[in-house]
């Protein structure tokens, strides 16, 4: 099982930006599928963006309220994913989860077939 630890999150303006980091040990993250997941207040988990696992091609799929304002990367030597967020909004905040999943990359926006999950960074936007 991989284990996976986000950092980057903080408190920021509207019209900001940040990104956040998710740091695999134990496996090579680019075995996995890779996904961004948050939950704001009061809600349900929701899907952002993931990358496909490299031997898959490593294409990306967002959600699209994020379409065009984030990004998801991985640096493999480092066996790190990011979020890169731009242009965010107050509707971003959330906790942000990053989570691996070996499921087929036709499913990588099925929440529920990840299963390895971080501890979760804070997003807050607000003036």
């Amino acid at each position: 099982q991989v284990q996976l630890v986000e950092s980057g999150g903080e408190s920021v303006q509207p019209g900001g930006s940040l990104r956040l980091s998710c740091v695999g040990s134990g496996r090579r993250l680019r075995d996995y599928n890779m996904a961004w997941i948050r939950q704001a207040p009061g809600k349900e988990r929701e899907f952002v963006g993931a990358i496909r696992r490299s031997g898959s091609g490593g294409t990306t799929v967002y959600t699209d309220s994020v379409k065009g304002r984030f990004t998801v990367s991985r640096d493999n030597a480092k066996n790190t994913v990011y979020l890169q967020m731009t242009a965010l909004k107050p509707e971003d905040t959330g906790v942000y989860y990053c989570a691996a999943g070996s499921q087929v990359v036709s499913a990588v926006t099925e929440i529920r077939m990840y299963n390895s999950w971080g501890q979760g960074t804070q997003v807050t936007v607000s003036s």
